[in-house]
């Protein structure tokens, strides 16, 4: 496991935003993957659906079936204080090929996201 702010493998481990540009360079180009900076941490989306979250420079998977047996062992802690417990993925985030398929097989297995109501005028 490694620690943010630490020496791995003679790098620098990244912190805060780098961490997040760091865990979304590890994904294939070929997802839709988008991310959104908000409450002091990141909100991962595939094709429109939250797969992940980043918080205090960790990555929290949102737990699924088909997650949970891509995975195998699962590591299961809450991203925040007061959340359910998702996923926490540490060393297999240098893995860019595990974790792009993690992402695209717990986005498959989501349903698809609720449509933004309109607001009232």
């Amino acid at each position: 496991m490694w620690m943010p702010g630490e020496q791995r493998k003679g790098i620098r481990v990244a912190q805060g935003r780098e961490f997040v540009d760091y865990v979304t360079d590890q994904v294939d180009d070929s997802c839709n993957l988008s991310h959104r900076m908000m409450f002091g941490g990141c909100t991962l989306y595939l094709d429109g659906k939250v797969v992940a979250l980043i918080c205090d420079d960790q990555l929290f998977v949102k737990p699924t079936s088909a997650g949970r047996e891509f995975i195998g062992k699962v590591v299961e802690a809450p991203p925040y204080t007061g959340a359910k417990n998702s996923f926490l993925i540490e060393d297999q985030i240098e893995d860019g090929e595990w974790l792009t398929n993690l992402l695209r097989v717990t986005a498959a297995d989501l349903p698809a996201p609720k449509p933004k109501k309109k607001k009232k005028k």
